[in-house]
């Protein structure tokens, strides 16, 4: 008897040439001001569907699902998938494309018409994060959205190459800033490959970074986050400073500045750049003697 399970077969994704069709249909030049790189690589398409390591009973939050490819692979891993698009063109044009290329899913994704930015609220509440993200509000709508949306427990996301390396960087390293300390307050972020250019239409001029994210708890701490989010951008508005003097602002001086720190167990002469998010929080806490 042979053991060997029969390979499920693997369905149809969009290609550069149905990409382009589609395009030609919508009479669309994609945009800088939008983002719109769109991928025309079914392989990349399920590279990134594996990564995101997502289960079958899953609701998914994809941002800008532009002509659907990453949509319909999406729809292939998970039980629901709620697409945010910006461009009402787009929007329009996916439940068709739904429609004609997984008719057995049409009732499995919502197309909410919207911008990322702004949406508080959708039709059901995502699991897990999976985008093709515009590099312009990449961390923005990375940041809004694990505030907004706290049943999302996990994801991927599809950035620039440097933003991706940005927002995975360890406290020290010569990338870490602003948006890996604000991401760390909600996640545990690593990278997790590289996807060239040549799998877009059009093709950008940079590389792009996968980033995949896991939930976890905040700092404990007394401070709420928009406190602590006020020392991270402090600390980073004149990297070369030391804490001391690029706190003095925050604080209402310099002194003030390191009477914090020193509360809060951090050395007034280091830099932001060498801080964990635990320690943000700290000073964070520090500034008001009653509540260190």
């Amino acid at each position: 008897m042979n053991d060997t399970a029969n390979p499920q077969p693997v369905k149809a994704l969009l290609g550069a040439g149905e990409i382009r069709r589609l395009a030609a249909e919508l009479d669309l030049r994609p945009t800088k001001t939008l983002g719109q790189n769109f991928v025309i690589d079914g392989n990349t398409i399920r590279r990134i569907v594996a990564a995101a390591a997502i289960n079958e009973d899953e609701t998914v939050l994809e941002v800008g699902p532009g002509l659907g490819s990453l949509t319909l692979g999406l729809l292939d891993a998970a039980a629901r998938v709620v697409a945010v698009e910006i461009d009402p063109v787009l929007a329009a044009k996916l439940p068709q494309t739904i429609a004609q290329w997984r008719p057995e899913r049409t009732g499995s994704c919502d197309v909410v018409l919207a911008d990322a930015m702004r949406i508080t609220e959708l039709p059901a509440q995502p699991t897990a994060l999976v985008a093709n993200l515009p590099y312009n509000v990449a961390v923005p709508v990375v940041l809004h959205l694990l505030e907004r949306f706290p049943s999302l427990r996990h994801g991927l996301v599809m950035v620039q190459d440097e933003v991706a390396d940005r927002l995975a960087a360890p406290p020290g390293s010569k990338t870490y800033g602003v948006p890996s300390v604000k991401a760390a307050w909600y996640s545990q972020m690593r990278k997790a490959g590289v996807i060239g250019m040549n799998v877009f239409w059009p093709a950008p001029k940079i590389a792009s970074g996968l980033v995949r994210f896991e939930r976890h708890d905040p700092p404990a701490t007394t401070a709420t986050r928009q406190e602590v989010f006020a020392v991270i951008d402090a600390a980073f508005a004149q990297r070369r400073k030391t804490l001391r003097a690029a706190l003095a602002g925050w604080a209402g001086g310099a002194v003030l500045a390191e009477q914090a720190l020193v509360r809060a167990g951090v050395d007034p002469s280091a830099r932001g750049e060498v801080l964990d998010i635990r320690a943000f929080a700290r000073i964070a806490e520090a500034k008001n003697p009653l509540s260190a």
